[in-house]
């Protein structure tokens, strides 16, 4: 791989010399811009406006316009001696836990080459510290025009390099997060969890660029005089009102894709009336008792166990009322019959005594 840069690395009182190599390529498809009547390019000339002709580029050079419009040439040779001691070093100022940096600060990835036999011993060094202490190096380092800030970071048995925005230029999200009081249920969260478990962990190394696919075969199709692919039917969409219901929808499709068994919903089933999602932070105890309460592999949700208990206890009522009601029938019928018993001994001894 070609280096785009070489210099040290500045390590304490150790001095590594690097070359520095992009980590990173990009698979986009690029285009050009043509004329539509005739298909001809569409080029960019770069013109001197004082001569009005055409340079080229071994006439171009740099230059900063000061604020009252004025120009000041800036050399190479300028650019060369600037008063900077990562001019052409990467110098390491600390080192912290990789968790301390947030994602939003990385910029482009770079591997740090070490060049030359002699740098092989500190390289190793720096490197194996690096592992050993499951820390990452944070360093100042001159590059394109500007001192940046950078990662270093051990893959495999390379020592990389993410490059970093200074904290001020990350901006604050202000005015990004809804502004409306709304709140969640915890029955929404639970079902949420679910879907997430659902769905499951994913291998990055199987994700690819669907949308470059695609391009490519129009390019094809039309390379060879064919009619585009047509384009495959959108998936139905529309306002979701019940969020309850495609949670619970999207957890079963997601079960269905990975051919795990899915319990239909019941024919005829009154659905529930649609609400608006409410959303609202919780505090650190709520969510703790939210989490307990989340479903766990081969066992029911807390919610499942209070259903399943409140039908047990309305059967067990609905059992003794019935036992009750029996208990009471046997109890008016054998009193029915006692009394019947009493009244006809009566009745057949009055019949005796008139047939004497």
């Amino acid at each position: 791989m070609r280096s785009i840069w070489n210099g040290a690395i500045s390590f304490g009182l150790v001095s590594i010399p690097i070359k520095l190599v992009n980590a990173t390529e990009s698979h986009t498809i690029s285009f050009r811009q043509i004329h539509t009547e005739d298909g001809g390019r569409i080029r960019y000339r770069k013109v001197c406006e004082l001569e009005d002709r055409e340079v080229t580029q071994a006439e171009i050079g740099k230059a900063y316009e000061d604020a009252d419009g004025s120009i000041i040439p800036i050399t190479d040779e300028d650019l060369a001696h600037l008063p900077l001691p990562t001019a052409k070093t990467i110098d390491i100022v600390a080192f912290v836990p990789s968790d301390r940096i947030d994602p939003l600060q990385m910029e482009n990835a770079y591997y740090l080459a070490a060049s030359g036999a002699p740098a092989a011993k500190p390289y190793t060094l720096l490197r194996e510290a690096l592992k050993r202490s499951q820390k990452v190096a944070i360093a100042k380092f001159a590059l394109r025009g500007r001192e940046r800030l950078g990662m270093l970071r051990v893959v495999d048995d390379v020592i990389a390099m993410h490059g970093l925005l200074w904290p001020d230029e990350i901006r604050v999200p202000q005015g990004v997060a809804p502004d409306v009081d709304v709140t969640v249920r915890d029955k929404e969260l639970d079902l949420a969890d679910a879907l997430m478990d659902t769905l499951g962990e994913v291998d990055i190394q199987d994700l690819h660029d669907e949308y470059r696919e695609a391009l490519e075969e129009v390019i094809a199709a039309k390379a060879a005089g064919e009619a585009p692919p047509e384009a495959p039917e959108p998936a139905p969409g529309g306002k979701v009102l019940d969020l309850m219901a495609a949670l619970e929808k999207s957890v079963r499709a997601a079960k269905r894709s990975r051919g795990e068994e899915v319990e239909e919903e019941a024919a005829g089933e009154p659905a529930e009336e649609a609400e608006e999602a409410e959303v609202r932070h919780l505090p650190r105890g709520k969510r703790a008792g939210t989490a307990a309460k989340r479903t766990t592999a081969g066992k029911p949700a807390p919610a499942a166990k209070k259903t399943a208990a409140k039908k047990t206890v309305a059967a067990a009522k609905k059992s003794t009322s019935k036992a009750a009601q029996s208990s009471r029938s046997a109890k008016k019928t054998a009193s029915t019959a006692k009394s019947t018993a009493k009244k006809t001994p009566a009745k057949k001894t009055a019949s005796r005594k008139r047939t004497a």
